[in-house]
């Protein structure tokens, strides 16, 4: 017995940080500490409703800041089209979950409703593939920066 969902698009990573969870969450909201594990070009200030820009080399768009809780909630939304606003079914949310192991924190990323969007220009499986595989480089350049020197 199997229900169908929009899961097959599931995008979730997770990792643990060897780090307090306050001084992750400072990495995965601060600009200049977001450049040095995520996009190399972020101009963003977080609160909610807040719009930003996130660069990667030639690509990047505009963000648009949803959900800030300190330290253990942030997400964005990104990838809707050019000149509109961002909704559930024209853009991806982005969402960190941080939470605290002893010294070190669980760091999940989801990003989601690529099942609901309406988008004809996106290959949803291709999309899904690329941004799992996105998502686990980019959290493990996260995880480096904070292991500790052998």
């Amino acid at each position: 017995f199997m229900t169908v969902t929009t899961t097959e698009y599931e995008i979730e990573r997770e990792i643990l940080i060897e780090a307090p969870v306050e001084v992750v969450w400072r990495t995965v909201t601060e600009p200049d500490q977001m450049t040095l594990w995520f996009a190399d070009k972020v101009d963003l200030v977080v609160e909610p409703g807040a719009r930003g820009y996130m660069g990667f080399g030639e690509q990047g768009g505009p963000v648009v800041v949803e959900t800030v809780e300190p330290p253990t909630r942030f997400s964005f939304r990104w990838n809707h089209p050019a000149g509109e606003d961002p909704t559930p079914t024209n853009s991806l949310l982005v969402e960190f979950t941080l939470s605290s192991e002893g010294e070190h924190t669980r760091l999940r990323v989801t990003e989601g409703a690529l099942g609901s969007l309406d988008r004809p220009d996106i290959d949803k499986p291709k999309y899904a593939e690329e941004h799992n595989h996105g998502w686990g480089a980019f959290l493990d350049r996260l995880a480096r920066l904070h292991a500790e020197p052998s």
